[in-house]
């Protein structure tokens, strides 16, 4: 273990130690890279274009690559299965004369049986983005299903930047070569929040109702259910005549536990490891079947919600995309994760009025959010097939994928990414400013907007790329230009939307962001971008762990919709007396185990910053 952490430690101090200063000349104060964090970059011109010689790849499309391809793209984090099309279809086509099927896991159901298939048939796909812990990159490798990458990356400029987080991920294959690529690299403190102005996790509400309210102040999350009953009553209904609830929920993001469940356990500072629940804040440990385990209480919470009409009949049916359209319809009230909500219903229409999502405070939470990761993200990678039928073009691609133009491309849909440059936005007087193409698209979120037709046919939105994949983090710049990749941070942005909404709940909580505000008050809790991989588990323990799970998953549901709490509490024996019959404990134990190991490795991160 000692061994490891030197590792990850002496990475990171590579990463800063090559680093530079970057002249942040004509930006505005809150649009300046931290002088720590840049490098040096080409000298923008007066008209904010930047070289883009840097790349390498100044021949592209047919010229470069004749033969046109269709790339079967294995994406476990994609929210849409097919073929990529529009403006970010047209950019691949036109760079790299490709198209990307996506093949995604979360669409399909049985994400884990749709991967062992592939992989039994030796042929996963041609570019391949999951995790690469848990032993996963090694058994891709000694399967033969990835290629070594290295051979392929002599001018990918753009990858050479990040070959420390690169070798790193690599390194989990046991096997020497340049297998995987991690997302989300930063450059940013790992302690320091990785997103903008929202927590990944906290209670994100429908800020318009609360207000009518009278802001009522909550104690604790249990205190959310009679103040989420009163705002349903104002609702009365969706903007469509629908009817409203606080809570809508979905299967896809199922695993190891109910994952909306779990999601409610990150208001107090847990993350969820296998059976485990670890506190981010102090290290301490949970069993999440225990009676009186976070996750447990998060269950009866919704099973009391539904109890009150709070919780939407179609949870148990629905898939992400359906929830995901009730929220922009307003027939939703309570957000699980801040973006969701802002994402989905904060236009321009609804905050010039008042309306939207914003964070509020539970007194006694420790709402968790992610820190930076200075290595990358090993939890998401991107690989290429053992039977891609030219790797070069798709290292390539991924380069590009690093590049400032991919990644403002690419970045888009888990939001806070620009766009590309001449579309969504554009270089005045050395600052960024959103087009009026990027106001339709980013401010009034016009779900039938257009793309111009030389960037390509159809919707904005149907464009956005489906890879669902951040190269680097939320909070990370454009060396080129020297402003941040995230246009919510932008000046041009903020003046933009200031409206009612904001104005409201800066004026209530005397704050400019919701990060500000709760680490004010002692309510958030960051977890530091660490390079955690846990060992995987042996085949008798995973065949119990993949018995007890679907009990747990399967229980975790009935629990919620049950008639009674009588019912609550038999069906929650029953689950534990049936998994602890399968051999649960032999799983916690080792789960627990990670669970102190990865702790270590975030305290170790706190005492360095």
């Amino acid at each position: 273990m000692k061994s490891k952490i030197n590792k990850l430690i002496c990475a990171a101090l590579a990463v800063i130690i090559t680093i530079m200063p970057l002249s942040a000349c004509g930006r505005a104060e809150s649009e300046k890279a931290p002088e720590a964090v840049q490098e040096n970059s080409p000298k923008d011109d007066a008209s904010g274009e930047t070289d883009n010689a840097a790349t390498g790849n100044e021949a592209e499309g047919e010229e470069k690559y004749p033969e046109f391809l269709v790339i079967d793209v294995f994406d476990s984090q994609a929210n849409y299965q097919g073929i990529q099309s529009g403006w970010f279809g047209k950019i691949v086509k036109d760079k790299f004369n490709m198209e990307l099927n996506i093949i995604a896991p979360n669409v399909a159901g049985n994400g884990e049986t749709l991967y062992q298939t592939r992989s039994a048939n030796g042929n996963l796909g041609d570019l391949i983005l999951i995790n690469a812990d848990k032993n996963r990159l090694k058994d891709l490798v000694q399967a033969e299903l990835v290629i070594n990458m290295e051979p392929y990356m002599g001018e990918c400029l753009n990858l050479q930047k990040y070959m420390d987080a690169i070798d790193i991920t690599s390194e989990l294959a046991e096997a020497e070569g340049k297998w995987a690529v991690p997302s989300m690299i930063s450059t940013m403190p790992s302690t320091e929040p990785s997103q903008a102005t929202d927590p990944m996790n906290a209670a994100s509400l429908r800020w318009d109702l609360y207000k009518e309210l009278g802001y009522p102040e909550i104690e604790t999350m249990e205190e959310l259910l009679p103040v989420l009953k009163q705002m349903q009553e104002l609702a009365g209904a969706s903007d469509s005549g629908k009817n409203v609830y606080a809570f809508s929920l979905f299967k896809d993001w199922d695993g190891d536990i109910m994952q909306n469940a779990g999601a409610l356990t990150s208001l107090y500072g847990y993350t969820p490891m296998g059976f485990a629940l670890l506190n981010m804040d102090d290290g301490t440990t949970q069993s999440v079947i225990d009676s009186d385990s976070e996750y447990v209480r998060a269950l009866r919470f919704l099973y009391d919600a539904n109890q009150m009409g709070l919780v939407d009949p179609e949870s148990t049916t629905q898939n992400y995309d359906v929830m995901a359209a009730k929220y922009a319809d307003g027939a939703v009230l309570y957000s699980f994760w801040p973006w969701l909500g802002v994402g989905q219903y904060n236009n321009e229409e609804n905050t010039s009025q008042g309306k939207g999502f914003q964070s509020a405070v539970i007194n006694d939470a420790k709402f968790l959010t992610g820190g930076n990761y200075p290595v990358g993200d090993v939890s998401f990678t991107v690989m290429v097939g053992s039977k891609a039928k030219d790797p070069q073009r798709l290292v390539d691609f991924i380069d590009w994928l690093y590049s400032p133009e991919g990644i403002e491309a690419s970045g888009s849909q888990s939001g806070g990414s620009c766009g590309p440059q001449g579309l969504t936005w554009e270089m005045k007087d050395g600052k960024p400013v959103l087009t009026e193409f990027g106001v339709k698209a980013f401010i009034e979120m016009d779900e039938n907007l257009q793309v111009p037709e030389e960037w390509g046919t159809g919707t904005w939105k149907d464009g956005i790329s489906a890879l669902n994949f951040k190269p680097v983090g939320v909070r990370d710049y454009n060396d080129e230009l020297g402003i941040s990749y995230n246009y919510t941070v932008w000046d041009d942005y903020r003046e933009r939307t200031s409206t009612a909404l904001s104005e409201d709940w800066s004026a209530h909580t005397g704050a400019a962001t919701a990060i500000e505000y709760f680490n004010e008050l002692g309510i958030m809790c960051v977890h530091p971008g660490t390079t955690w991989v846990s060992p995987d588990y042996s085949t008798d323990i995973n065949a119990v762990k993949e018995q007890c799970k679907q009990i747990i998953v399967e229980y975790s549901w009935k629990m919620i919709f049950c008639n009674s709490e009588e019912e609550f509490n038999e069906l929650l024996n029953e689950m534990q007396g049936i998994v602890t019959g399968l051999g649960y404990e032999s799983v916690l134990e080792i789960d627990l185990q990670n669970c102190n190991g990865r702790y270590t490795l975030v305290s170790e991160a706190r005492s360095r910053s």
